[in-house]
């Protein structure tokens, strides 16, 4: 209950985290008590901050979604995963010149995997409900993780 109360926090407050970047200032060095920064291609801190806070925010919200999706299509969000990795990456490289530009060439053989295992799974699916008279939403419960108590219930969503 602990873990999904912070969880939840967390994602409440991604508006207020994203929004730190304006508390860095525009010049290029930055003081802070880690040390000294120095922007050089962005030629501000708060420019780099603000670039470090859009990859790092939906990459911890979509990890999030993926630690605690219960559908059986969970794996595709292993995309936007690997695609906000390299974003973050590149981001890291603070004085990159060029970023998010062939990030879809390191994506391709993940989703060359991700996407035929995908459809496999469908496709096992629909052939369930073929011969076996259940619909899509009797298979999607089957394949979802139901809590067994009311407190497991009220759990679930926190």
């Amino acid at each position: 209950m602990l873990i999904g109360s912070i969880v939840a926090s967390f994602v409440a407050a991604t508006p207020f985290l994203f929004y730190l970047y304006e508390y860095v200032p525009l010049e290029a060095e930055w003081e802070t008590i880690f040390g000294t920064y120095k922007s050089i291609e962005y030629e501000s801190a708060n420019v780099a901050m603000w670039v470090l806070s859009m990859k790092v925010i939906p990459l911890l919200l979509s990890l999030i979604w993926f630690f605690t999706c219960k559908h059986w299509w969970y794996h595709a969000l292993l995309v936007p995963i690997t695609m906000f990795s390299f974003q973050l990456i590149s981001a890291l490289n603070f004085d990159a010149r060029y970023t998010d530009e062939f990030d879809i060439i390191w994506l391709l053989p993940l989703m060359a995997i991700i996407f035929p295992s995908i459809y496999l799974i469908r496709a096992k699916m629909f052939d369930k409900v073929n011969n076996h008279d259940k619909t899509m939403e009797e298979l999607e419960e089957e394949f979802m993780i139901k809590p067994k108590t009311v407190w497991g219930k009220v759990k679930q969503y926190f």
